[in-house]
């Protein structure tokens, strides 16, 4: 039972696609380098110290690879030795996107969780928008303790916002500091960088899964046409068409931001940025192999390749009844997660392959976190330590005592371990999932493979180490340009429009090459020269799209 973020969600909360902002939602507010940019690149990150004693079966590495345990823990290990709230209640701000939990007052498993805390943690939990929650919120003055910041749903002068009305954390977190918090301390440096804004630290980053989107195929629908895996973009075109079957089954997911940055890998368009030889930076969206997954995407949706309806909200239930043979995922661990639909079903994990002969492919990895949580504004040292024990508590890792309260519940209420996994029994299903995306969107420990198939797990790690060979970082990860700010998000999507609409036939890549003049006057040139002004020098020259 592992409970995450659906990839469309992820979408919407990191802007994965090739033209979305990075990390647009964690400059500062002022123009030019007058905000967060020079400062949060100086600042200094929280110590890294992994916990002790927790031993995976299958060991990861620090390029993103995944701890895997094949079966759960014989034994949890404590990394606290008091329960967090001593002041009765603390309030919090958060979003779903699972099915609702069932109310606190009658959640069992919600209780349980708050006697395990010594308190009530009363989460208001969003549904919908969380933009429009969050700012109703902050425009009422009546804050909650907790606030989840999400890093690309477009939250304005996040940089004047935190200044105004959140707690700086860094004499708390930064350097050793943090030490005083282990499972804090476990968090990697990667990790902590979005959660610095102006130079400040302003609460614990909820880590994601270090790699990105995958494309995942249904296997008994693409072994009709010799396997999902291709060797060409023009092989995938003709394996699409094959297994059409006009009204009854399609070849590909309906979301085509997704589809667009699966096959943009394919023809190497670089992660977000390319590097040039003098350290200046262009936008994917400024290269000729941008123009050319352009072309080819529009050829894909001609062919009718795409589910009809764009809006299709059972694609899941779909993918898993073989009426759409593929689908993005956040990750590859998403690969098994379709059996919740279909017991049977294992998802193919496609490594991104050369679209056109020499050309070098790319695995792009995602930006590894899905925001942070801050504190609202307070003087009281006390209030402070409390709701930092409670982030502490709340980022244990899996195989802790406290992961298990926070992610599964109490053995024999809410779980029961079997064959040595666990399995949730009682009315988890319903008191559970909810909840848990819920607690898991604003606080979390760095991730790990596990599932109760243990061979699906050696799957997913064998994945991982092939596209780990492929892989491209964001140069800009960790760094903030006051122009994206304040200008990215609305720069970002009216390019995204335009390039919908070209794929679905709309407009032409004449309007596409129009579009992109746009962003460059509207700030988007400002936006590569500020970034370039605080890249480090350790970001290599991205190489060459050809082999």
């Amino acid at each position: 039972m592992r409970f995450e973020i659906r990839r469309r969600d992820l979408f919407a909360l990191t802007g994965a696609t090739a033209v979305a902002a990075s990390a647009t939602a964690c400059g500062g507010g002022g123009g030019g380098r007058s905000g967060g940019a020079e400062a949060s690149a100086d600042v200094t990150l929280p110590t890294y110290q992994p916990i002790d004693g927790l031993a995976p079966d299958l060991a990861g590495n620090e390029e993103g690879l995944h701890n895997v345990f094949l079966r759960a823990p014989e034994e949890l290990l404590a990394t606290t030795d008091a329960a967090p709230i001593t002041s009765g209640e603390i309030s919090a701000l958060s979003q779903t996107f699972a099915t609702p939990p069932t109310p606190m007052d009658s959640n069992g498993m919600w209780g349980r969780l708050n006697e395990a805390l010594g308190g009530t943690l009363n989460l208001d939990i969003a549904i919908d928008s969380y933009p429009e929650k969050f700012a109703t919120i902050l425009a009422s003055g009546d804050l909650p303790d907790l606030m989840w910041v999400p890093p690309n749903q477009g939250i304005p002068n996040v940089g004047p916002m935190l200044e105004s009305q959140f707690t700086d954390l860094t004499g708390y977190l930064s350097g050793d500091a943090v030490l005083d918090y282990p499972n804090l301390a476990a968090l990697t440096p990667g990790s902590w960088r979005t959660a610095v804004v102006n130079g400040k630290i302003w609460g614990a980053p909820i880590p994601s899964t270090p790699f990105g989107q995958v494309y995942l195929g249904n296997p008994g629908v693409w072994e009709e046409v010799d396997g999902f895996q291709s060797s060409s973009a023009d092989e995938f075109l003709e394996k699409c068409k094959e297994i059409l079957i006009p009204g009854q089954r399609w070849a590909l997911e309906p979301f085509l931001p997704n589809a667009f940055h699966m096959f943009s890998q394919w023809f190497g368009v670089p992660n977000q940025y390319r590097v040039n030889e003098d350290r200046t930076l262009t936008a994917n969206h400024q290269l000729d192999e941008y123009l050319e997954t352009l072309e080819y995407a529009q050829k894909v949706f001609a062919a009718g390749a795409f589910y009809p309806d764009l809006n299709h909200a059972e694609t899941a239930q779909d993918f898993a009844n073989g009426s759409i043979a593929a689908l993005v995922s956040v990750g590859p661990r998403g690969a098994t997660e379709y059996r919740q639909y279909n017991p049977d079903l294992l998802a193919d994990i496609m490594v991104p392959f050369s679209a056109v002969e020499g050309r070098r492919p790319v695995y792009n990895m995602g930006y590894g976190t899905v925001g942070f949580t801050p504190f609202k504004k307070t003087d009281d040292e006390a209030k402070i330590r409390e709701l930092l024990d409670l982030i502490n508590w709340l980022s244990a890792p899996f195989g802790t005592v406290e992961y298990m309260q926070k992610n599964y519940g109490t053995e024999g209420k809410d779980y029961e371990v079997r064959d040595g996994n666990y399995v949730p029994i009682g009315d988890a299903p319903a008191e559970v999932p909810g909840l848990v995306s819920a607690l898991n969107i604003m606080t979390a420990g760095e991730g790990v493979i596990y599932n109760t198939i243990p061979s699906d797990s050696e799957y997913i790690y064998g994945k991982e180490q092939e596209l780990l060979e492929l892989m491209m970082r964001r140069p800009t990860n960790g760094l903030y340009s006051d122009t994206n700010s304040s200008e990215g998000a609305q720069l970002s999507s009216r390019l995204s429009d335009v390039r919908n609409d070209v794929i679905q036939g709309r407009k032409t890549l004449d309007d596409f090459t129009a579009a992109v003049k746009e962003w460059e006057e509207g700030g988007g040139l400002k936006i590569l020269e500020e970034y370039a002004e605080v890249l480090p020098a350790d970001v290599p020259v991205t190489p060459s799209s050809s082999l």
